[in-house]
């Protein structure tokens, strides 16, 4: 499995250049390969080929009085900005086509050099490498200081180097994992318990074995701190020194919400994957409910990055991830006794059932719910979880009963 490892560079001022310059010989490549697209499109011409774009963009390019400082950054960057022209529109037409996965993608558009991110990439063939003392030597930039978090489990076969809104520079390094030691770091999932999981704004997670977790909320407490700096931003003049330095401090304002909304969300889901053999979500609308008046409350939970960390864990650690469909009534059924007892407003948050007087906290029914309606899961080890038995009533033993969910655990099995 290939992970990302990222780590925090510290250049000096003149690799700051150095860097600068090769995020702009980048950008400008990309944006001539762009432009050559949409010149081929608008006469009705085949598009030109990836080789053709690297014969005239990059190789006679260089010979050009107008491109000729792009011989001054490592040719790799300057083919990798090719490679990613050709893989947006490869997922352009896919995405048009309908047989690529996911959300609808746009087509490429020209880049700036005040995009928030600008990126580099250097393949094997750049010849970088980690020296003895620990540094990032780069081509044409040189070694530039790495913060060392951890240790790398494999050598990388690539590195990007990334600047952020902040400011900050960080090396990406492409690492493939060894399943054999992915396996090791996590105890044996034969005797964990399977979990049901409900996210929420008032809790952040409700788990099915009742664990509560709360929300931090950490775009809400820093809301008195971003309204100060976005205030001072708006007051400077454009295109001031000053404002550059104002557009920092709320650009790094932002970034530590980010990070430690981050830092937060693998914690919690590498836990949850170490202390359960099966998880199940709700495969909730994201787009949807940040449209709505709780937009910005959905967007400091961050759910969909949540999720994402916990399948692709999941994946790695051989745990089971089984996403429940957002149709599934799971605040509507009764947990006890499989009643469907109607739809309730948000603050109902404890509901007694009209068939059993089962007193249920609306966040832990729903989790029970979601881990039931998982239905039958496959452990690490091939062995079938099931969830607990709910007797079924006498009007409902049929298929008026909540749904098995037995499509995903027949999907998750098959696997």
């Amino acid at each position: 499995m290939q992970l990302r490892y990222a780590f925090r560079l510290d250049p000096g001022p003149g690799q700051r250049v150095a860097l600068a310059r090769a995020f702009g010989c980048a950008r400008v490549v990309y944006n001539d390969a762009v432009a050559a697209r949409e010149r081929a499109w608008r006469e009705g011409a085949a598009f030109p080929s990836a080789g053709v774009l690297s014969k005239t963009l990059i190789t006679e390019a260089k010979q050009s009085p107008g491109r000729q400082w792009l011989s001054e950054v490592s040719a790799v960057v300057l083919q990798q900005a090719l490679r990613d022209v050709e893989r947006a529109y490869t997922n352009f037409f896919s995405s048009l086509k309908g047989s690529r996965p996911g959300a609808r993608v746009g087509a490429p558009r020209f880049k700036s050099k005040r995009d928030a991110r600008q990126a580099i990439r250097f393949t094997a063939n750049a010849r970088w490498k980690i020296t003895e003392a620990g540094r990032l030597l780069l081509p044409k930039i040189g070694e530039v200081k790495v913060r060392w978090s951890r240790r790398l489990p494999s050598v990388p076969s690539s590195v990007t180097v990334i600047r952020d809104a902040a400011g900050r520079y960080f090396a990406s390094f492409v690492i493939e994992t060894d399943p054999g030691a992915d396996l090791a770091r996590m105890p044996e999932a034969d005797n964990l318990p399977s979990v049901g999981i409900d996210l929420g704004l008032t809790h952040f997670a409700v788990l099915s074995d009742g664990r509560v977790i709360d929300s931090p909320r950490f775009l809400r407490r820093a809301e008195k701190k971003l309204k100060k700096a976005q205030r001072e931003l708006s007051r400077k003049q454009k295109r001031s020194n000053n404002r550059e330095k104002a557009r920092l401090k709320v650009a790094r304002a932002h970034a530590q919400v980010a990070d430690a909304r981050r830092e937060f969300h693998h914690q919690l889901s590498t836990r949850l994957i170490r202390e359960s053999q099966a998880v199940a979500v709700e495969d909730l609308a994201v787009k949807a409910l940040a449209r709505t008046r709780l937009g910005k409350s959905v967007h400091d939970a961050g759910w969909a990055q949540f999720l994402a960390m916990l399948e692709y864990k999941a994946q790695r650690y051989a745990r089971v991830f089984v996403k429940v469909g957002r149709l599934e009534p799971t605040s509507q059924v009764c947990s006890a006794c499989g009643v469907k007892d109607g739809p309730k407003p948000l603050h109902v948050r404890t509901w007694t059932c009209t068939h059993c007087a089962t007193v249920h906290d609306r966040d832990h029914n729903a989790a029970k719910n979601v881990k039931q309606a998982a239905g039958l899961a496959v452990t690490a080890c091939r062995a079938q979880v099931r969830p607990e038995l709910v007797p079924a009533q006498r009007e409902e033993a049929g298929s008026h009963g909540i749904h098995t969910g037995t499509r995903a655990a027949q999907r998750h099995s098959t696997r």
